[in-house]
């Protein structure tokens, strides 16, 4: 076995897989390369009040290309279950997309550093 896959599988099995608790934040997986902000906030829109300033598709900061993944946030966990329990396999932008809800980290956020030169 390879040391570099043996290394990736001992960090995938401390991964705590419990699914996440419901929450007001969505993760849309399997996203489509060419799918916007505008086209999340119009597929989930209709099952509740989207915080537009939360929600996105995340990007590569170098070129700007979907990740294929994003972030839906709600204003309740009321209205992201309805959409999670709706959208859940669905078609989004010519692909199938996985929601769910997003985990909630213990962590501090994540600081951009500036790239060395």
């Amino acid at each position: 076995m390879d040391q570099r896959n043996f290394r990736r599988d001992d960090r995938r099995d401390d991964r705590d897989e419990t699914p996440a608790e419901p929450n007001p934040k969505l993760f849309i997986g399997g996203l489509a390369w060419a799918a916007t902000d505008e086209d999340l906030v119009a597929a989930f829109s209709p099952f509740g009040a989207i915080d537009t300033e939360k929600t996105s598709v995340v990007r590569y900061p170098d070129t700007g290309r979907s990740k294929g993944f994003a972030f839906v946030v709600y204003s309740t966990t009321e209205e992201a279950t309805a959409a999670k329990d709706a959208m859940d396999g669905k078609e989004l932008s010519g692909r199938s997309i996985k929601v769910d809800f997003a985990r909630v980290s213990d962590r501090a956020p994540r600081r951009d550093y500036a790239p060395r030169d």
